[in-house]
C-alpha cells in the first residue's frame, strides 16, 4: 500500500514501523489512546499510515531531535519531546532535505510540547513512562510501556550507537546515565530501539554497559578485540565491537 514504510504487528497493540530500512518508528493503541514514538525521515505520510491502522486520538512521542526521527512530524499537528533537544531539532530543520521536504509538501515541523524524565503518557489501559537517558543526545528518552514489559529506546540503546555526534555526550557521562536507569531490568523483558526490525531481549542494556566501560578502560583495546576506522555520512571515526556483533561508534575527544 505504501512505497516506503512497512508495518509489521509485533504483538497485540504493537506494530512497528520501518521506513525503507533506514529508521524506525512504533504505534502502541491502548483503550483510549494511540501513542506513536519517532516518525522518521518524511518522505511518506506516516499519518496517514497510522490512520490506517487505528481511529483513536493520537499522541507523538519523539525519543529525540535527529532527522530520522522527526521529519515526519510534519504530518502531525503536535508532538512531544524532552526540551533537552529543541536546539537539535531546530539546527535539524535547517538541513537542505528537510526544507525540500516542506516545500514539496506545504507543511512543517509542528510545535514540541515538553515531556520530561518521570513523565506518564496515559493510553487508558497501558501506560508509557519516560525515562531520561542523555548521551547520544542530550535530550534523548526511553519509553517504558509497563504492563508490557517493553523498553523503547529510540538510538540510546541498540546495536550500532553513534556516540561520535558533537551533539553526544562523553562516553563517561553516558555510563553513569546508562547505570543510572539499571532499574529498566527488572521492568522490561524486551527492547525495541530507533532501528530495530524486531525485539532485542533486555540484555542489551547489559551488553552495552558493559562494552561501554571496556571502550572507556582499554581505549578500545581490551580483550584482544581492537577498534577499526568507520566511516559515516560526513566524516570518520572509530568503532568498538560489544555484544554479538554490536559497535559503539565514538572519537578520541569523547
Amino acid at each position: 500500500m505504501y512505497e516506503r514504510i512497512r508495518v509489521k504487528k509485533l504483538a497485540d497493540s504493537i506494530y512497528l514501523l520501518d521506513d525503507y530500512g533506514e529508521a524506525t518508528g512504533y504505534l502502541v493503541t491502548g483503550s483510549e489512546r494511540a501513542a506513536v514514538i519517532d516518525t522518521m525521515n518524511g518522505i511518506e505520510d506516516v499519518h496517514a499510515v497510522v490512520r490506517a491502522i487505528t481511529d483513536l486520538p493520537l499522541v507523538l512521542i519523539n525519543t529525540h531531535g535527529h532527522c530520522d526521527h522527526i521529519f515526519g512530524n510534519i504530518y502531525f499537528e503536535e508532538a512531544c519531546m524532552n526540551p533537552a533537544d529543541n536546539t537539535l531539532a531546530e539546527e535539524q530543520t535547517q538541513r537542505k532535505e528537510f526544507l525540500n521536504l516542506c516545500r514539496a509538501t506545504n507543511r512543517k515541523l509542528p510545535p514540541f510540547k515538553p515531556v520530561n524524565d518521570g513523565d506518564t503518557i496515559n493510553l487508558g489501559n497501558l501506560t508509557l513512562k519516560v525515562i531520561a537517558l542523555p548521551g547520544h543526545t542530550t535530550g534523548g528518552i526511553c519509553l517504558l510501556l509497563e504492563e508490557k514489559r517493553i523498553l523503547f529506546t529510540g538510538d540510546s540503546i541498540n546495536h550500532h550507537l553513534w556516540m561520535q555526534l558533537d551533539e553526544c555526550l562523553p562516553l563517561s557521562v553516558f555510563l553513569e546515565n546508562l547505570k543510572r536507569i539499571s532499574f529498566v531490568k527488572t521492568k522490561a523483558d524486551r527492547i525495541l530501539h530507533g532501528h530495530a526490525q524486531d525485539f532485542d531481549d533486555i540484555s542489551l542494556y547489559d551488553e552495552l554497559v558493559d562494552g561501554v566501560q571496556d571502550l572507556i578502560t582499554t581505549g578500545g583495546k581490551g580483550d584482544g578485540i581492537f577498534d577499526y576506522a568507520y566511516k559515516w555520512m560526513t566524516g570518520k571515526c572509530r568503532q568498538h565491537p560489544f555484544g554479538n556483533g554490536s559497535v559503539i561508534c565514538y572519537n578520541k575527544i569523547k
